[in-house]
């Protein structure tokens, strides 16, 4: 072992859901290269069940809106953390929130790294003028960099996927019939840049459902979304959403068990990922070269707008900056390409 390496690790990924679902690979093989390592994840209560089968990790809850909030509440966490001897801090965030509570930790004597965004290149690879477009590193190398500033690498070429979890046998009568190719769509994004047009993905719904070769879930959130996923379900036969009809430990289950998954440039594409499942992003104003594709995935599986037609792609890192003339980014993405890549990665002819 590397001397003055620490052996009780903080590992700090508060949000968002995406995000923190690109530590789940570096988590694996950590926990599998060292296993005598000791790590504590703090991250929000939501994403808890993404830590689930890495039975050797501690998880920590940060009450952000509540007892941790603020000044004092950050002091309280570290306090509160304080039980568990920690000797170094990865700070997988890097914000205001997670650079205060490591700073607790570092003038207390602890080990401190923290992830180098990138934000200089970011910046040159989304800017108006002089755009540097070149592909940046991978969020999940980023993550695997703090590690290895810690005295730990680790290779990412080795297996890390997360092994699928078991679902119930009335979520299996309820989502899987007649041992069908099992496809997820998460047909929502948090931005409209990012959002495939509703009428073109009911296309590709309806191309799909007419070969009787898919069951097809509907994946989001909120009232809204899942009355337009209930819409479908109504209207298509082999459909069936399951908006607020599972816990979140349960769609996790779910997704782990899909066959493919179609999402936007969001966090539903990257828990299929962790999974290992073929999972194919569509990308409007934002790009993959911003480093935020799902691991692991074939880049024929990132189905990108045109930058012929809209060269300042990417706009943004998070999809959050529209340029006038840009609401149409997607619409250069034809239906028949993402049918025809789903029905390759699935076999259906």
């Amino acid at each position: 072992m590397a001397k003055n390496r620490p052996s009780r690790v903080l590992a700090i990924r508060l949000s968002a859901m995406g995000d923190v679902a690109m530590t789940i690979p570096v988590l694996n093989i950590l926990a599998r290269q060292y296993p005598n390592l000791q790590i504590v994840v703090l991250t929000k209560p939501l994403f808890k069940p993404l830590f689930k089968h890495l039975t050797t990790i501690t998880v920590y809850e940060a009450q952000v809106n509540k007892n941790h909030k603020g000044l004092l509440g950050l002091w309280r966490l570290f306090n509160e953390l304080k039980k568990f001897n920690i000797d170094g801090v990865a700070d997988l965030h890097n914000v205001l929130r997670s650079r205060i509570l490591g700073l607790f930790f570092f003038l207390n004597g602890t080990n401190l790294k923290r992830i180098d965004k990138g934000r200089n290149e970011k910046r040159a690879l989304t800017a108006n003028r002089n755009k540097v477009f070149k592909p940046l590193k991978l969020t999940v190398e980023r993550y695997s960099d703090v590690f290895r500033d810690l005295g730990y690498p680790i290779n990412l070429n080795e297996d890390w996927f997360t092994p699928k979890r078991p679902i119930s046998s009335n979520i299996q009568k309820s989502i899987d019939k007649d041992d069908k190719c099992l496809l997820g769509i998460a047909p929502f994004a948090a931005f409209s840049g990012k959002a495939y047009p509703l009428n073109l993905m009911e296309e590709v719904i309806s191309a799909l459902n007419n070969t009787e070769k898919y069951n097809i879930l509907l994946f989001g959130g909120g009232s809204e979304e899942k009355s337009i996923t209930q819409r479908w379900e109504q209207k298509y036969s082999n459909c069936k959403s399951v908006v607020g009809e599972f816990s979140f430990d349960d769609e996790l289950a779910i997704i782990s068990n899909l066959h493919i998954m179609v999402s936007m440039d969001s966090g539903n594409g990257h828990l299929a990922a962790m999974f290992g499942v073929p999972t194919i992003t569509l990308w409007g104003i934002t790009h993959p070269y911003a480093g935020f594709a799902p691991f692991g995935q074939d880049k024929e599986n990132n189905i990108l707008a045109d930058r012929n037609s809209f060269p300042m792609i990417p706009t943004s890192v998070y999809g959050n900056k529209m340029p006038a003339g840009y609401e149409k980014t997607m619409l250069t993405i034809n239906p028949k390409t993402i049918v025809s890549r789903i029905n390759k990665i699935c076999g259906v002819k």
